[in-house]
């Protein structure tokens, strides 16, 4: 099969065809790059392999390109890089590989082309092009990789036992090219995954959060989470997650499966966002169900308070899978806090108080909360699904008009703590607290405007009830 390669792309393979003449050394296009050629998919990274030297190789590419600062050389890994024309191009020697049993870091020694291909984690990525003089571009398929494309099937070159024993990080690879190419992976394959498990503890967390985030940002990030907890991934990376997962039943009461409403609220929000924090904040808005789970025979299975005890849980998620403590995790918090609100608005008359109350707390967040609850309706009952969306409309709409009337999307509140101690001659105390949150309560409640004018009359008003002239 011979691969088209576009002209801003020849230009530089051109370069490095000619760079491994210069240095009598055969080079090669392996990869991911040739794969999603095949696929039809955009690549901005260009992996070179060669029999010898690869960073020798970059630097005479990178001569011949006239570039100097853009290549990045680490000896320690044997390996160069070159960025051109929003290109990432990495160059390494074949390399063969050797595995203890306690680390996924190999053991490295220069190799043959075939060695290089051996080590290969999937079939789909043993796919390569020699670089020779000619502008025909043909693909070396050892291992049927172009087969497993066209029948859309995940497969390990070698034992699939010994390549994810070797590199645990594999299964997780595995799982993410299934579902970002909307691929199977093939059943040999999959049991070696459920084998071999356990190994996937000798793995860096953060190493498994970068696969787990692509899988999230997928098109249908549901089939990865299915992926994981049918393989028992899931178990050990996220157990918090799968004691979501099952129906229990009382006295003729069941609830619904937690686990696989989580993946459809995602799916749900995937269709609408590829904001990977909101999709984030998808997985975790059930997350304290587990916790909070209780039956009784007159409400049947509840679960109260979970959106605070999820909202809590979420710090240690993070802090174990090394993701951000920042901002980020601060947002998921509060979606997940608040995810149930507009439901509520959803259920009962929807007044103007609950609607300023919403927008107090959700601040510029307000359009992210309302999409969350949106995905999160997942009835099987397609009447009762119309009725909510089309009373979420009404609420959105009523956000609209609110917002544009009492401007409280992250409202301050007009009236300082500073200007109340000086009209009073107060120090720091609680009835400082106590006039702030009265006037709050007032614009919240529309008892009062929110405007500087009212706000600072009421104030008077509450010195007066107090006292405190």
């Amino acid at each position: 099969m011979e691969l088209l390669i576009s002209d801003s792309e020849k230009q530089i393979v051109k370069k490095i065809a000619q760079a491994a003449r210069n240095l009598k050394l055969d080079a090669y296009i392996i990869g991911g790059y040739v794969r999603d050629k095949v696929l039809d998919r955009p690549s901005k990274d260009i992996d070179i392999v060669c029999i010898g030297d690869g960073i020798a190789l970059a630097k005479e590419v990178s001569k011949l390109l006239g570039i100097k600062r853009e290549i990045a050389i680490f000896k320690r890994f044997g390996t160069a890089m070159i960025k051109y024309n929003k290109l990432e191009v990495e160059f390494v020697g074949a390399r063969k590989e050797s595995y203890t049993r306690d680390s996924r870091k190999p053991q490295v020694k220069p190799g043959s082309f075939k060695d290089d291909l051996n080590r290969r984690d999937f079939t789909i990525n043993t796919l390569a092009i020699e670089l020779k003089r000619s502008d025909t571009y043909n693909i070396i398929d050892t291992f049927d990789g172009l087969e497993h494309i066209s029948k859309k099937i995940i497969k390990t070159p070698l034992d699939p036992d010994t390549t994810f024993s070797d590199d645990p990080l594999r299964m997780m690879r595995a799982i993410r090219f299934a579902t970002q190419l909307d691929f199977e992976i093939e059943e040999s394959t999959f049991n070696a995954i459920n084998k071999n498990k356990e190994r996937i503890k000798i793995v860096s967390p953060e190493r498994i959060s970068d696969e787990l985030q692509k899988i999230i940002a997928s098109k249908i990030p549901s089939k990865g989470f299915k992926l994981l907890f049918d393989s028992g991934l899931l178990h050990i990376i996220f157990p918090e997650l799968v004691q979501l997962a099952g129906v229990e039943t009382k006295n003729g009461m069941s609830h619904k499966d937690n686990f696989y409403h989580t993946i459809q609220v995602l799916d749900n929000l995937a269709l609408k966002s590829e904001d990977i924090w909101l999709r984030w904040a998808a997985i975790l808005h059930d997350i304290g169900k587990a916790k909070t789970k209780r039956f009784n025979n007159k409400e049947g299975w509840t679960f109260h308070g979970h959106e605070v005890v999820g909202a809590n849980m979420v710090h240690h998620i993070f802090k174990r899978m090394r993701l951000p403590l920042d901002q980020k995790m601060k947002y998921i918090q509060k979606l997940i806090r608040l995810h149930l609100r507009p439901m509520a608005l959803v259920k009962e008359e929807v007044t103007d108080s609950a609607i300023r109350r919403l927008l107090f707390e959700s601040g510029d967040h307000i359009d992210d909360l309302m999409l969350l609850a949106k995905a999160d309706i997942t009835s099987k009952n397609e009447k009762k699904i119309k009725t909510f969306l089309k009373n979420y409309e009404v609420v959105i709409e009523k956000l609209k008009e609110v917002e544009e009337k009492d401007k409280l999307r992250n409202w301050q509140p007009p009236i300082s703590g500073e200007e109340i101690m000086e009209t009073f001659g107060l120090k720091p105390s609680k009835e400082v607290g106590i006039i702030k949150t009265e006037i709050r309560e007032a614009i919240l409640d529309g008892k009062i405007p929110n405007s500087y004018d009212d706000a600072y009359k009421y104030m008077q008003e509450i010195g007066e009830k107090m006292n405190l002239y």
